[in-house]
């Protein structure tokens, strides 16, 4: 029995071809049943802005897919096809119009991305943005989408969502995507970006094309609940899991293969597993690789319990391993770090220092490695939490949910989801980072809220609600992607669907946002643009919640260099 997932192809006068007449191409001597083949290509971002609504269509030799009436039940199982990754190129993703590695690629006819950071930064301005929106907790019965969303400020559908992939499984909860390949592969001319890789942080399944069913992960890595997709110089793709098959705790890492996307087994050696995991970066100069912890996925995904922090089942280590031997060989138990989430090494390969947002005590730590080739980690950024009333807890963390540092390493960002901020610091020092750029885009903290702050180290008072082109943003900043440029920060507000319905019941009902900082790279600073807004409350199906984005070409927490 497999699940059929369909995608779609434009032909030359405009038809769309579903899965099944694409694997009839297959097994029947390369024709059709009811299609025109001559002049198939690809849709584009100009593709889309002249088709309404480009969608998984019903054929006419009768096999249900997804429709304008949206009358197929998702859960169905058909037994006919299913498509193979070698069609990826052919699922509805819009491509840009734009060359996606930049002209040094071009020039040189090599892999995909660029062969240094700094070269990135002359990469084309992003044109579109794919960002996974999802439904479970919602309480609407559909399932989690890819949309793609225009931001090129001269296209008629700026701010739009100008295409939308539905999966085929109800409460899957998309969270983060990367690459099949990316800047790691950038010596390899037989590589190229064209799969976005989706690991689902619930059901466990990775979507390429073709359905990994999350049986496959747990019967061959007893790992699940997945989390950061990383591309590796091998060709190979890395995905990093928070738990086993059962939902406890245990931070491995799936590995598959580049080209088949058929589950390999685990990166890891046989006992060399973390007892937490969440996300990783590596650094091959330096033979190492960190990876972090949040919590097994049975303590966090239906909300946050405070218990459950004094009870020691939130993380509060970064382990190190080494990259050639595939073993871990060094914790850090880090003084003041609780629940260190995401991971990000400078990007010059050469360094050997890099650094961690550890969200409930709400700081940055610093890991670097020691002389006698040991690593450690200190403290360099707090935010100090507010007192309060009319809350869950008498003070209230920030809540630093996601960093990254733009490609020049000179500028670290992250946002703070309860406090309602997004910072700015200047890492020209990153042993004494200093604060740079701060915008507030709602959070927890606005007046006229239920929350009153009574003590406060920071602020004189509580900052404005904000509203953008007439809409009141519900939620705090979340996730956050910086252009290669690094003069706009984008920001999306929902962190997970289990704790979005526990600390903003409003974006729930409201829909996420994503909206547009501008940034001062000179002097440092942050604006928010207030004519940029993506409103996710105004979707066909019902409020949605978008998170992590990316760029076709790469971005600052796609790319590696190695």
């Amino acid at each position: 029995m497999v699940l059929l997932l369909f995608t779609t192809l434009m032909a030359a006068k405009g038809c769309l071809l579903c899965a099944s007449c694409i694997m009839h191409f297959i097994r029947h001597s390369n024709t059709f049943p009811h299609h025109s083949v001559s002049s198939l290509r690809l849709p584009t971002a100009r593709d889309l802005t002249t088709r309404a609504s480009p969608r998984l269509l019903v054929c006419s030799h009768g096999v249900s897919s997804w429709n304008t009436s949206n009358t197929h039940d998702p859960t169905d199982v058909v037994t006919d096809v299913v498509v193979y990754v070698s069609f990826w190129k052919s699922m509805s993703i819009p491509q840009h119009t734009r060359s996606e590695e930049g002209l040094e690629a071009t020039k040189c006819k090599c892999g995909p991305g660029y062969p240094s950071p700094q070269e990135a930064m002359k990469g084309p301005r992003e044109e579109i943005i794919y960002v996974p929106c999802i439904y479970r907790n919602t309480g609407t019965e559909a399932p989690d989408y890819l949309a793609t969303v225009d931001v090129d400020p001269k296209s008629p559908q700026y701010c739009q969502v100008i295409h939308r992939l539905p999966m085929p499984y109800l409460k899957d909860e998309l969270h983060h995507s990367g690459w099949n390949t990316c800047s790691s592969c950038f010596g390899d001319s037989t590589k190229s970006r064209t799969k976005l890789m989706l690991p689902c942080l619930i059901s466990s399944r990775i979507y390429v094309v073709d359905v990994i069913e999350p049986q496959e992960v747990h019967a061959k890595c007893d790992l699940g609940n997945l989390h950061t997709s990383h591309c590796l110089a091998s060709g190979e793709v890395m995905i990093s899991s928070l738990g086993d098959a059962k939902g406890n705790a245990k931070g491995g890492f799936v590995l598959l293969d580049g080209e088949t996307f058929q589950v390999k087994g685990t990166w890891e050696r046989p006992g060399s597993t973390a007892p937490m995991g969440y996300d990783f970066w590596y650094q091959p100069r330096h033979n190492v690789m960190i990876s972090s912890e949040w919590a097994a996925p049975n303590v966090f995904k239906d909300g946050f319990n405070p218990a459950h922090v004094k009870e020691g089942l939130y993380g509060s280590k970064l382990h190190v391993w080494d990259w050639q031997r595939h073993e871990l060989i060094q914790t850090l138990s880090m003084k003041d770090g609780l629940i260190p989430l995401e991971v990000r090494f400078l990007h010059n390969p050469d360094a050997n220092e890099g650094f961690v947002g550890c969200a409930l005590s709400s700081n940055i730590q610093r890991f670097y490695q020691n002389k006698e080739v040991t690593w450690s980690a200190e403290k360099v950024i707090q935010v100090p939490p507010k007192k309060v009333s009319g809350w869950m807890l008498p003070e209230m963390p920030g809540l630093i949910t996601d960093i990254l540092l733009s490609l020049d390493d000179r500028f670290l960002y992250f946002s703070n989801w309860l406090h309602g901020d997004v910072r700015q610091y200047d890492i020209s020092d990153p042993q004494r980072p200093h604060l740079a750029g701060q915008v507030f885009l709602g959070g927890s903290i606005v007046k006229g809220g239920p929350v009153q702050v009574l003590e406060d180290q920071e602020l004189q008072c509580q900052p404005d609600a904000l509203v953008v082109k007439g809409k009141q943003v519900a939620g705090g900043p979340q996730m956050i992607q910086l252009s290669l440029d690094g003069k706009r920060l984008y920001v999306t507000t929902s962190l997970y669907s289990g704790w979005d319905k526990q600390f903003y019941p409003d974006l729930i009902r409201e829909g996420s946002v994503m909206l547009q900082v501008d940034v001062d790279t000179e002097r440092g600073g942050l604006k928010l643009n207030p004519n940029f807004l993506v409103d996710f409350g105004k979707e066909p199906l019902g409020p949605a919640l978008a998170h992590e984005m990316r760029y076709p070409g790469g971005d600052c927490t796609s790319d590696i260099w190695i």
